[in-house]
């Protein structure tokens, strides 16, 4: 089990503002390699600077999948409903 730290379910804004939705436990090392790194996404290289506007906790992988997978499916415009109603 995933106890020791959360897992946390993230959408990026990238330069071309565009949206970008992924999962983690650490989010400050996450963000930093999206915007440094080469561990960045491929999409998210591409759109550099990136800055954080939405995070939510879940208790393990299995739900932060589930929820990465639902946000991903969402229409754009949901997406940016989620990102103004909740303040990062």
């Amino acid at each position: 089990m995933d106890s020791a730290k959360n897992w946390v379910v993230y959408i990026l804004q990238c330069s071309d503002n565009s949206l970008y939705t992924g999962i983690t436990k650490d989010i400050s090392r996450r963000l930093e390699e999206h915007n440094t790194g080469r561990e960045a996404a491929k999409y998210t290289r591409a759109r550099r600077p990136v800055k954080l506007v939405y995070q939510e906790s879940v208790t393990d992988h299995s739900s932060a999948l589930k929820r990465e997978r639902e946000i991903k499916k969402m229409p754009a415009s949901h997406k940016r409903d989620l990102v103004t109603q909740a303040a990062v």
